[in-house]
């Protein structure tokens, strides 16, 4: 981040847990608007997003502008208490665009164009579309650069959510242009790539395309370099976008709404949040809560455990997965709770008011279809009364836990590209793992990205840290010699920066720090397991490990085929510290197996009374002196906090299932 500034607030008025939502009155007749302020503030909103997908009612044609409905909108919620976070409104160009400019349009690795109907449909790298959005841009800057109202600006919306990977010729020019200062030469690039495989040696940078289709595998090199360069490209509209803000505003902080949730992986968040004021995030449950959890630790992590924003998620049910659930009782609190906990600032949901029209009208929102007089509109009340409650936490860091995952997008793109020993693997699935195992501990993890600073985790955890840089090894190497402990699995420290593997056998980086070596992979096939010594069983994967240095000490063997008796989990003290590593993917359960003893050298404890471990997430924050602990029930059974002593500034020692205790 920049240098972390929060949304702006008037003069004298104290910092508090913002509450919101997406607010699109252009969708309403104007005598909602007044409805919509009423039932606001009686629940407690003071901020929201407005003119996020506008373009086409903010610019009806290439040279006329309509900016009078949104000076009312901006002026009405300024009026009566709410902020604005004013969007750019360039997410998805307006018709008209397209048609006089089809030439911005996606095209697919197959060459079809990506038509408009939908959103954004728009080329990262397209000449034209960037002159319009900026022009917009400049228009909504200098109009509203007085407004005491705005409180942030939002860069367009969930940048590359649906247009990451665009194989267009603009795409070709803009990649061969980062592709030649990545690697300045191209015999630099030839190197980094290996094309004296399949005849691939280019004399020019000027013969290079994007991965379009092929036969057989493209070059798994130019596909993450593909991968990176795409992050860059949204990376650099938004820094385009910012620095226009940033000249006509200077005193309006920025920001832009990630999405780290599930399998989204096309942006290198951590790398983005170096050119914002402030994290914002985007968070939709599809794998349960602990994925919940998980996201808002990497949230945190990627914010440098700073507070954050969270810019959309969903009251009750969603309109896009093939079947779509309403939340259960105390889910919508318990939700919104668990991300303030990891560091969110302010709570805020897609969106403010039901659609009764489009392609989200079955997307639940803080108002529903039936109104104030709804289950969900009544949640959506006592939420907003208990975020006042947590106002004190208003401003502080997420505090730091005994143990960190570390988590990097490098080897999250490269360790699942084709031709791999099995395209079974998922990279973030294994760092889930780790999580949950931790979580059913009762253990505290931070989710780091892999240039975090490592000094005070008394564990760290490295899955699948597949992609290693010389200097990423030698960081973790110190951070071990140094009195750290670090564990790392299967398929880590493979390959270099250019996926080109280290040579001399696996784990390749950290087989010197390991004491071990393999000589092959031994991938298992879907439904194969094979078992532990301690009494669990791997799938996915399993490897002949080799000990290659006297002080390694076998925790698991292999009791299953040709590997029986061979090491499946080691562990080596190295200077102050220790290094283990796990060769076969163990899942959560198999995961607790394993971690007592890991956290037991590393000298890490739960915080929890023992009857609550496993049962009741905690997540702490921190306020000068003062720690604040969330005591978050993980199950569908009440559950009573019996040892947790402090004032409950939410809750109390009874806690309902899928309930939140928050105490001082």
């Amino acid at each position: 981040m920049q240098n972390h500034r929060w949304l702006r607030t008037p003069h004298g008025t104290p910092r508090r847990i913002s509450y919101g939502a997406d607010y699109n009155p252009e969708q309403w007749p104007r005598e909602v608007w007044d409805e919509d302020i009423r039932l606001m503030k009686q629940a407690g909103v003071d901020v929201v997003s407005v003119a996020i997908f506008s373009w086409a009612a903010l610019q009806p044609a290439e040279d006329r502008w309509d900016f009078a409905w949104l000076d009312e909108v901006i002026d009405l919620l300024h009026a009566n208490g709410i902020g604005v976070d004013l969007a750019t409104a360039t997410a998805s160009p307006p018709p008209w665009l397209t048609t006089a400019h089809p030439e911005v349009l996606p095209q697919t690795a197959d060459g079809a164009t990506v038509w408009p109907g939908g959103r954004q449909h728009w080329r990262p790298t397209s000449p034209v579309f960037r002159r319009h959005a900026l022009a917009l841009v400049e228009k909504l800057a200098a109009r509203y650069a007085d407004h005491p109202g705005i409180v942030a600006w939002h860069v367009s919306n969930e940048l590359g959510c649906h247009n990451a990977y665009d194989y267009s010729d603009d795409a070709a020019r803009a990649f061969r242009a980062w592709l030649q200062a990545r690697y300045g030469t191209i015999d630099r690039l030839n190197h980094a790539w290996g094309t004296a495989f399949w005849s691939q040696r280019y004399g020019s940078f000027d013969e290079i395309r994007p991965p379009r289709r092929s036969y057989a595998f493209p070059n798994p090199t130019q596909q993450l370099d593909f991968a990176r360069f795409s992050s860059d490209a949204l990376k650099d509209h938004l820094i385009a976008e910012r620095e226009i803000l940033n000249r006509i505003t200077p005193d309006i902080p920025v920001t832009t709404n990630f999405m780290i949730m599930g399998e989204t992986r096309h942006a290198d968040y951590a790398d983005w949040a170096h050119e914002i004021d402030f994290v914002s995030n985007d968070h939709y449950v599809t794998e349960g809560r602990d994925e919940l959890a998980f996201s808002a630790a990497l949230t945190s992590g990627v914010a440098r455990h700073r507070p954050w924003f969270l810019m959309e998620h969903s009251t009750s049910a969603v309109n896009w997965q093939p079947i779509n659930r309403p939340k259960r009782t105390n889910e919508l609190v318990r939700d919104s709770l668990t991300h303030v906990a990891h560091g969110a600032d302010a709570v805020c949901y897609f969106q403010w008011r039901q659609s009764a029209a489009g392609a989200e009208k079955y997307h639940s929102s803080m108002v529903p279809h039936g109104g104030e007089d709804t289950r969900v509109y009544r949640e959506v009340e006592r939420l907003g009364g208990l975020l006042r409650r947590l106002d004190p936490v208003a401003g502080s860091d997420r505090d730091r836990s005994p143990v960190a995952i570390l988590f990097d997008w490098d080897s999250w793109w490269a360790s699942e590209l084709d031709s791999h020993p099995t395209d079974r693997l998922r990279y973030r699935r294994e760092a889930l793992d780790w999580w949950t195992a931790l979580l059913n501990a009762g253990v505290r993890a931070d989710v780091l990205p892999t240039d975090a600073d490592l000094s005070g985790y008394r564990l760290v955890i490295a899955p699948v840290l597949y992609a290693v840089p010389q200097g990423l090894r030698a960081r973790l190497e110190d951070y071990v010699r140094g009195g750290g402990h670090l564990v790392a699995t299967y398929f880590s420290g493979i390959v270099d920066e250019d996926d080109r593997v280290w040579l001399g056998g696996y784990p390749g980086a950290f087989r010197e720090l390991l004491g071990i070596r393999v000589e092959e992979f031994r991938p298992l096939w879907d439904g194969e397991t094979i078992g532990l010594s301690i009494g669990v069983r791997g799938d996915l994967w399993s490897e002949p490990v080799d000990l290659v240095a006297d002080d390694v000490e076998v925790l698991a063997a292999y009791t299953d085929d040709d590997l029986a008796g061979g090491p499946a989990v080691t562990w080596r003290p190295v200077g102050a510290g220790a290094a283990a590593y796990v060769s076969t993917r163990l899942g959560a359960d198999g995961l607790g197996a394993v971690l007592p003893t890991l956290l037991e050298r590393a000298g890490v404890a739960s915080e929890l009374p023992e009857p609550l471990r496993g049962t009741v997430e905690l997540a702490v924050r921190r306020a000068g002196d003062r720690r604040i602990r969330f005591l978050i029930n993980r199950t569908d059974d009440a559950v009573r906090l019996d040892g947790i002593e402090g004032e409950y500034l939410v809750g109390g020692p009874d806690l309902p299932p899928r309930g939140v205790a928050v105490v001082g």
